[in-house]
């Protein structure tokens, strides 16, 4: 899951407070705060993910789970790739991409608390 952050990370400086995001400057803090947010929603996947393996691992669809989990992190990556491919070489593509995979992490979140609550 992290692959997908090291894209956008050499791209960014490092924003070295919360405060920093609240009204960043330049686009180069716009685009790590975008990171920073996308390392927040990965952390959260990942939590989530824990439950939903051990919901999934007790009812006997561990397996089937994990591979639907696979396949959904190949299209998230993907789909951000080609979502900030217009922007390529510009300074906005990292925020672009940091954004597309915030947003479908978090999707993807929602949908693992809801799998694990039935």
């Amino acid at each position: 899951m992290a692959a997908a952050f090291a894209f956008a990370a050499p791209h960014a400086a490092p924003a070295q407070t919360a405060a920093d995001c609240i009204e960043p400057q330049s686009q180069s803090l716009i685009n790590a705060c975008a990171a920073k947010e996308f390392e927040a929603a990965d952390a959260a996947l990942n939590a989530a993910w824990k439950q939903a393996k051990s919901f999934g691992d007790a009812i006997g669809k561990g397996k089937e789970l994990l591979k639907a989990q696979r396949a959904w992190l190949a299209y998230r990556d993907a789909a951000c790739l080609v979502h900030a491919s217009p922007f390529e070489g510009g300074t906005i593509q990292p925020l672009i991409h940091s954004t597309c995979l915030s947003e479908l992490t978090a999707e993807r979140t929602r949908m693992l608390l809801e799998f694990h609550a039935y």
